[in-house]
């Protein structure tokens, strides 16, 4: 049998700086977005910078790219549900991440404002067999920014 390993991408460990705050960020950015006629994902999930701004637009082009069998969009049940379940991880107590020894990849933007970066690192930290891979000029599409090479050392860790 193979052995399991995780991929863990913009995420944190329980209780972790500033992920009980999403459901609020996510409100404002997606008010944001509509004042300024742009779609949600290029504010939560892109810097401001023009890397970022160039790099949510061409995800957001590759979405359009397929045009059947597509995933249904979110039904807003699901996505406060959602919300309200990441709002009670970011309250939850810290837990002993020491006691999984599968092999992991911790992957992040550089400047992820809705799961503040910090908790990659310190998630990375405490899996005591976890690799970390932080992309530059990115946030919390960090593995959508950098796709191509996510895609590529997500192949070679699931290889190994």
């Amino acid at each position: 049998m193979p052995a399991c390993k995780l991929i863990l991408t913009g995420t944190g460990p329980a209780g972790g700086e500033g992920i009980k705050n999403v459901s609020r960020l996510s409100h404002l950015d997606t008010v944001r977005a509509l004042f300024t006629l742009q779609d949600p994902k290029q504010i939560l999930f892109f810097t401001r910078t023009a890397g970022g701004s160039r790099a949510g637009k061409q995800f957001l082009a590759r979405l359009k790219e397929r045009t059947h069998d597509r995933d249904k969009a979110i039904s807003l049940t699901s996505y406060f549900a959602r919300l309200k379940a990441i709002h009670r991880w970011g309250l939850a107590q810290p837990q002993d991440l020491s006691v999984i020894h599968q092999p992991v990849i911790v992957a992040n933007g550089e400047s992820d404002r809705m799961v503040p970066t910090k908790n990659s690192f310190e998630l990375a930290r405490r899996l005591p067999n976890a690799d970390l891979v932080v992309y530059p000029d990115a946030g919390h599409g960090g593995t959508f920014q950098f796709h191509e090479q996510f895609v590529a050392e997500a192949l070679d860790f699931l290889g190994r």
